[in-house]
């Protein structure tokens, strides 16, 4: 199915699962990678243990959490081909491992560019099958004081909003800068959660991450999964963290401040649909 998104060149894209209305358990996972992608493949393995002794079903893993490189253009050097390479491998195999959903934040893959890739979060089900694939649309940009980032010059943007049906509910892929993007969600609609991997600045997070989350949360009256970065990593860079959870009404279930490790919560489709009920703002709308 195809139907026409907020912008003329993008169109959203709806991946079919079964789809079962139940309660489940959720993860954000939080890390602070640094430039060797076996040690934090080795990492993430270990909170994504902790996820499935949680209990959870479905885990969400930060933007990047393959490698933080010591330059921008280390992750052109890490680029894998679609089905293809260690990371991809590492992620079919835990979800299998686990029988969990687990979506990959971002994975650099191969662009048409030799000289870029494409951030791609990558969505695998619990046979370890890749089901669906969002490629970042938004280019994170940033010149204030001595910070400068500018991830165009190592990154092709996507085109396509992507909404996948889970067992656990529609959910709308997005990653980082993406959140500044409030028509993006809207074009998502109708989802249930929507998860936001990512690796703030430390600058832009404490200023604006939790309100830009909860935001996000309170007017689509979705379930929000912040799987982030989070402390000092060995380039230099300092990220925000701050994962959390965050229900349909703006309230934040679980966050984890700074550091490694990971925050659960339970997902409840029949209160959504009460809140939704109550408070039918979605229909309402008229643009």
């Amino acid at each position: 199915m195809s139907t026409k998104a907020h912008s003329s060149n993008k169109t959203k894209k709806i991946i079919s699962q079964p789809a079962v209305n139940g309660a489940a358990r959720v993860a954000a996972i939080q890390m602070a990678s640094g430039p060797t992608v076996s040690a934090n493949l080795t990492e993430a393995e270990m909170l994504l243990d902790m996820a499935a002794k949680e209990g959870a079903r479905l885990a969400v893993l930060p933007e990047y959490f393959a490698i933080m490189g010591m330059k921008e253009t280390d992750k052109v050097d890490a680029r894998e081909e679609e089905g293809k390479g260690p990371i991809q491998r590492f992620l079919a195999k835990m979800a299998k491992k686990h029988k969990m959903w687990i979506i990959g934040g971002s994975v650099p893959l191969a662009s048409d560019q030799p000289d870029k890739v494409r951030n791609a979060c990558l969505v695998y089900d619990d046979k370890g099958k890749q089901v669906a694939r969002y490629d970042k649309i938004h280019l994170f940009g940033l010149q204030m004081g001595a910070e400068h980032y500018s991830e165009e010059r190592t990154i092709e943007p996507g085109k396509d909003v992507v909404v996948v049906d889970t067992p656990f509910g529609r959910i709308g892929l997005s990653i980082c800068y993406d959140l500044r993007f409030p028509e993006l969600y809207r074009a998502m609609h109708p989802v249930d959660m929507i998860v936001v991997p990512a690796a703030f600045t430390e600058t832009t997070g404490k200023a604006h991450w939790e309100t830009l989350l909860r935001a996000r949360a309170i007017e689509n009256l979705t379930y929000v999964i912040a799987a982030a970065q989070g402390g000092y990593h060995r380039n230099g860079r300092e990220t925000h963290g701050d994962s959390m959870i965050i229900d349909p009404w703006g309230v934040v279930l679980d966050r984890l401040s700074r550091g490694s490790g990971i925050v659960v919560a339970n997902i409840n489709p029949a209160y959504q649909q009460r809140l939704r009920g109550s408070l039918p703002a979605l229909s309402h709308r008229t643009l």
